[in-house]
């Protein structure tokens, strides 16, 4: 594929169990599109979390290789992976993991900041405004709705402009209705900032919205 953006090849993950070697995944390939959606589905227990985490280069594979655009991720260490992960990707997960001592705001400036943009408050402010949390800027997580979290995590996912959006069941701690609000807000993005969207779900409507969908299954992809 020419417009591959990332593409894993041939990659295994293997842990240590008390019952000796549990393999996560094996042997593994898959090409993401450049400015695509794409979902990964399975049963519990099929290796999902762990494929996202080593494309995002948060876990690292046993064995294989994980190309990022031009990057090969599988060379690069801890500190490289963590400055790759800061300029290009965004996260948005389940639990939303907001930082509670922070407001919505200061949540939002964190990434931008620790990447050392200039303009870090005014783009978090901005963004917040665009997920339609303009008047609870300076609210805390505690007083927010889950729905208006996940909103705030989308925020903090896009304020860096990522190239790439992994997304870990963003609407599992959702009731039905939030869910597709999420849903709906977080492809609107998708489109507007350009980003390749790679995310995990069990959610049968998110994974519909998706360009393509891979089942894993035993840690091989099935369809």
């Amino acid at each position: 594929m020419t417009d591959t953006f990332i593409a894993a090849e041939n990659i295994s993950k293997k842990v240590q169990v008390a019952s000796g070697e549990l393999t996560i995944l094996d042997d593994l390939s898959i090409e993401i599109a450049k400015g695509s959606s794409a979902a990964i589905v399975g049963q519990s227990g099929s290796g999902k979390t762990t494929l996202l985490s080593i494309l995002a280069g948060l876990d690292t594979a046993t064995s294989g290789k994980v190309w990022f655009a031009d990057t090969d991720l599988s060379v690069l260490d801890e500190d490289g992976r963590a400055s790759f992960r800061k300029k290009y990707v965004g996260f948005v997960f389940q639990t939303f993991q907001l930082l509670s001592s922070l407001s919505a705001l200061e949540n939002v400036i964190l990434p931008a900041e620790l990447r050392g943009d200039d303009d870090a408050e005014a783009r978090a402010a901005e963004c917040l405004k665009r997920v339609g949390l303009g008047e609870r800027m300076n609210h805390y997580p505690a007083k927010l709705s889950g729905g208006e979290q996940q909103r705030v995590a989308l925020a903090r996912a896009f304020v860096t402009n990522p190239k790439v959006l992994f997304a870990d069941e963003p609407t599992g701690n959702l009731d039905t209705r939030t869910g597709q609000t999420i849903i709906d807000l977080m492809f609107e993005l998708h489109g507007d900032f350009a980003t390749t969207l790679v995310l995990v779900t069990h959610d049968a409507n998110l994974a519909a919205c998706c360009d393509r969908t891979h089942e894993l299954e035993l840690g091989r992809i099935v369809s």
